[in-house]
């Protein structure tokens, strides 16, 4: 008699399986497959999206927008969850950091949302979008410099640049002193990583910053905020700093990663931009993959399923993005059309300072290491086995090593040169301070940011 199966050998959708599992390292392996078990059920489908979590996965293009813009029928603020309510929720679920309520425009509706997203987008709205390319490049010299003197000539870009990066540019965005900025890295880290404690370390560190931008205001994104005409409190402004952290750094480092490894893949197209590698990207692996968790006020139809009140609607941008009706007349779309930042009201705020960011971190890679190339093929990489960010674990790269670290830029050095004169700016021989041996900087005392700033100061 033949022996029962594993259940991690069961298809996802067969009936023996229950809802399609988009978690786990099958799924992490190979996410359009679970896609394509979900298409038969129409717009939607019903999933499980950490265990014992249900929710409906939208995976149409056309439903995704039909959800994202009507926030009549669906609205964001998860104490409506049904299965939460009932106690049907398990309280270490890995879900809960993801859909539980905070008071931010992120998860607010009606007149709370506009209000916060008024603030948000307002203060978004005064970065200067040529200092943040210099901030972008400097923090990236700064990363390259740690590892491009490894005589291995070998580095592991995610952990040591696609990560890292987005982090040093957004306590920069803030004003974070050095301290600070360091608490607020590790405690944004630690949450990323489900580290104990980590809410406390990042709560503490962005209070303390307000309380500072309160008696000395400077200009910067936290100040900004507090000053708004909105007149956000302290526990507001708090909510919408952590928001940025969280909704940009993570989604930011995978879409770094992601656009370098398609950039320096096999089958890459040479000539081709980087800003054709980060839409690419955007497109084909949406970096926020499964998210936007919605509760319909009233039951509602989608494609013939019925889905009760409040009970939880996830949008699969992914899914949506390689939605094969839209493969019909793609090419005649935008090449912003992807859902990668969502759409309606509350569709990423910076979305043109995220694209930004990263182009300007694959071209200054590409510019300071000439020959840099990955040690494995793009289709051997592996990626995170989590439904929410489409992230790789690794990418491992090879280089020749430099003899000499860069010297730090100042601030600003890098405006309005070409690509070829940033490169050349930054080399050994380029203007700034001299030094002495590989790593410098990192012998400073202090955490990430504090390192970064002392680097940039030439200690």
């Amino acid at each position: 008699m033949q022996q029962p199966r594993h259940p991690q050998e069961i298809p996802p959708g067969c009936p023996a399986h229950g809802n399609v599992q988009m978690f786990g390292p099958l799924f992490g392996a190979d996410p359009d497959s679970h896609y394509a078990q979900l298409r038969p059920f129409g717009p939607s489908a019903p999933v499980d999206i950490a265990p014992d979590v249900q929710a409906e996965l939208v995976t149409s293009y056309d439903a995704a927008l039909y959800v994202l813009q009507n926030p009549a029928s669906f609205v964001r603020d998860s104490r409506r969850w049904n299965a939460l309510n009932e106690g049907r929720v398990p309280a270490d679920s890995p879900a809960l950091p993801m859909m539980s309520y905070r008071p931010n425009a992120l998860l607010s509706d009606g007149a709370a949302h506009a209000r916060l997203r008024r603030a948000v987008t307002d203060s978004l709205a005064t970065v200067n979008e040529h200092q943040l390319i210099r901030q972008t490049q400097q923090s990236a010299n700064y990363l390259i410099s740690q590892f491009s003197t490894d005589i291995r000539g070998q580095a592991e870009l995610m952990a040591e640049y696609a990560q890292p990066l987005p982090l040093l540019v957004f306590s920069d965005l803030f004003g974070c002193p050095p301290d600070i900025g360091d608490r607020v890295i590790a405690g944004i880290s630690g949450l990323f990583e489900g580290k104990p404690g980590s809410d406390e370390v990042l709560g503490g560190a962005l209070m303390e910053l307000i309380a500072l931008k309160r008696r000395r205001p400077t200009a910067d994104l936290t100040t900004r905020l507090m000053e708004h005409p909105a007149q956000l409190t302290d526990e507001e402004v708090l909510h919408q700093l952590v928001t940025l952290l969280s909704g940009g750094t993570a989604p930011l480092a995978a879409t770094i990663g992601t656009s370098s490894a398609l950039y320096l893949g096999e089958d890459w197209q040479v000539g081709l931009p980087v800003e054709d590698a980060v839409s690419q990207t955007l497109w084909n692996y949406a970096p926020i993959a499964n998210y936007a968790a919605h509760y319909p006020t009233h039951d509602v139809e989608l494609g013939g399923r019925v889905v009760r009140a409040n009970d939880p609607i996830l949008i699969s941008f992914a899914a949506a993005n390689t939605d094969p009706k839209l493969t019909l007349h793609r090419e005649q779309l935008s090449a912003k059309a992807h859902l990668a930042f969502g759409a309606g009201p509350h569709a990423c705020p910076a979305k043109d300072p995220s694209f930004m960011i990263a182009v300007t971190a694959v071209e200054t890679l590409l510019n300071q290491l000439l020959d840099v190339e990955m040690r494995v093929p793009f289709h051997s990489l592996t990626w995170a086995p989590t439904p929410w960010i489409r992230t790789l674990v690794t990418l491992p790269i090879r280089f020749t090593p430099r003899a000499v670290p860069p010297a730090a830029e100042p601030a600003g050095s890098n405006a309005g040169q070409t690509p070829q004169q940033q490169s050349a700016a930054s080399s050994p021989s380029g203007a700034g301070p001299s030094r002495t041996h590989a790593g410098a900087a990192s012998q400073s005392k202090g955490g990430l940011f504090s390192r970064f700033l002392a680097w940039t100061r030439g200690e």
